[in-house]
């Protein structure tokens, strides 16, 4: 089995819609995918409608955290997505997005650069807005080359000169609301230099003890010497291991199916999950409304 257990789509800030994202996982050979876009759910119904025969959903998100003032993302999956307290939540951190969003497009014009809302909201489209977003407006008007190059502290990255806070969870809250959702939680790419600070190992082993189930190790922004590392560690704390292609479409040069996850790895946060279901494929090809 092939698994790819981390894409975004549209709902949040990919490129491909739903629909497009899992006829293009079946194309690429994928058993097994997960839809986690940024803080919403918003995909799952366009997608379980499109989902081709062979392939599986596993729904989920992956949730904006902050720990002692370092970012953090948490994946969520196989979550109720109605429980009440964690939907307020990801509702919280959707409605930050766009005067964050302003805030730093601002602070872009201060330093010169010419993008405006117009731009970031057309890129957008019906997505949650984030950084991303203004990342590619930055490679339209020529400021970076890729969207990649956009997260630095030149620019985007955490506490870089156009950087703006947003309301994101406590990873140990997030933990907590997960579970009482019935979900499953892993780290993502935890150790994504590139990406600015890190979560210390230590505070790793703390939310290991508050109930984290994972740790996404094999990943396009760890180096095999990271990778190795991280394996240890999650040995080590009894975490289990996931492999994903934190796939955007076209916003990134990550493919499908990059990294994958162990079937048995798989098979235990299946086990684990007590508020949805993996979604087998029963060879739709229409579209439905995006769920709230």
């Amino acid at each position: 089995m092939r698994i790819d257990l981390h894409t975004h789509s549209t709902a949040s800030d990919g490129t491909d819609t739903p629909a497009e994202l899992v006829r293009n996982a079946s194309a690429a050979g994928l058993d097994v995918v997960a839809l986690t876009d940024h803080d919403t759910t918003r995909g799952y119904a366009e997608a379980i409608a499109a989902l081709p025969s062979g392939l599986t959903l596993v729904t989920g998100a992956e949730l904006s955290c902050r720990l002692d003032g370092v970012g953090l993302h948490m994946l969520a999956y196989l979550f109720d997505p109605e429980e009440p307290e964690l939907a307020r939540e990801r509702e919280l951190v959707r409605d930050d997005r766009v005067p964050r969003a302003k805030t730093m497009i601002g602070k872009l014009q201060g330093l010169g650069v010419d993008v405006t809302w117009e731009q970031v909201a057309r890129i957008a489209g019906d997505g949650s807005v984030g950084r991303p977003h203004i990342a590619e407006a930055l490679v339209e008007l020529g400021v970076v080359p890729t969207v990649s190059d956009a997260f630095t502290p030149e620019w985007l990255a955490d506490g870089g000169r156009a950087y703006a806070e947003k309301h994101e969870l406590d990873p140990f809250d997030a933990i907590r609301l997960v579970k009482a959702a019935g979900g499953v939680t892993v780290f993502a790419h935890p150790a994504a230099a590139k990406r600015g600070r890190l979560v210390p190992e230590n505070a790793i082993a703390e939310l290991a003890a508050a109930g984290l189930d994972g740790i996404e190790a094999d990943h396009m922004d760890h180096t095999p010497e990271t990778r190795a590392r991280l394996h240890g560690l999650a040995a080590d704390l009894g975490l289990l291991v996931t492999g994903s292609s934190d796939y955007h479409g076209s916003r990134k040069t990550c493919v499908l199916g990059e990294f994958t996850t162990d079937p048995e790895i798989y098979g235990e946060i299946t086990r684990r999950a007590t508020g949805a279901f993996p979604v087998p494929g029963a060879g739709g090809s229409g579209s439905a409304s995006p769920a709230a």
